[in-house]
């Protein structure tokens, strides 16, 4: 689904609406949605300013792990958590190291959101190894 039109249905926000505060023609949002133009450039900032999401996502097909992060990022807007605590935790991340300090929020929202996004990271990395082995058929034993 484009980044657009699955951040339009979040926030329950019709083309129309949209079209309005950018003050364009609503066949334009239309187009943007259904990838026959690409959103311009000088929308970006007013779209992230709008939503309060990273401008990337308003031009691509979102994978499952990009709406989950789109969703906390709406949470965290709608319920302005607070980080009670940090908890160290054991992470697969290649950027990181393999102990992590992890927030904890006050909204148990937020924290299951946080670990369904783990969660999607971690089965990308599975499908990912899974199909490095699928490439080398002959191979007998694969090491994550």
């Amino acid at each position: 689904m484009n980044g657009l039109e699955y951040i339009l249905n979040l926030f329950h926000m019709q083309h129309i609406e949209l079209a309005d505060k950018l003050g364009i023609k609503k066949q334009n949002i239309n187009m943007w949605i259904k990838g026959k133009q690409s959103v311009p450039k000088k929308y970006l900032p007013i779209l992230e300013e709008l939503f309060h999401i990273p401008a990337s996502y308003f031009q691509k097909e979102l994978t499952d792990l990009d709406k989950l992060e789109i969703q906390k990022e709406k949470l965290k807007q709608e319920l302005k958590p607070v980080i009670e605590t940090h908890e160290t935790q054991f992470s697969l991340d290649e950027e990181s190291e393999y102990l992590i300090d992890v927030p904890i929020y006050d909204k148990a929202e937020i924290n299951a959101i946080e670990r369904s996004i783990d969660k999607a990271k971690l089965v990308a990395r599975f499908k990912a190894a899974i199909e490095v082995a699928d490439d080398n058929p002959y191979l007998e034993v694969f090491a994550l």
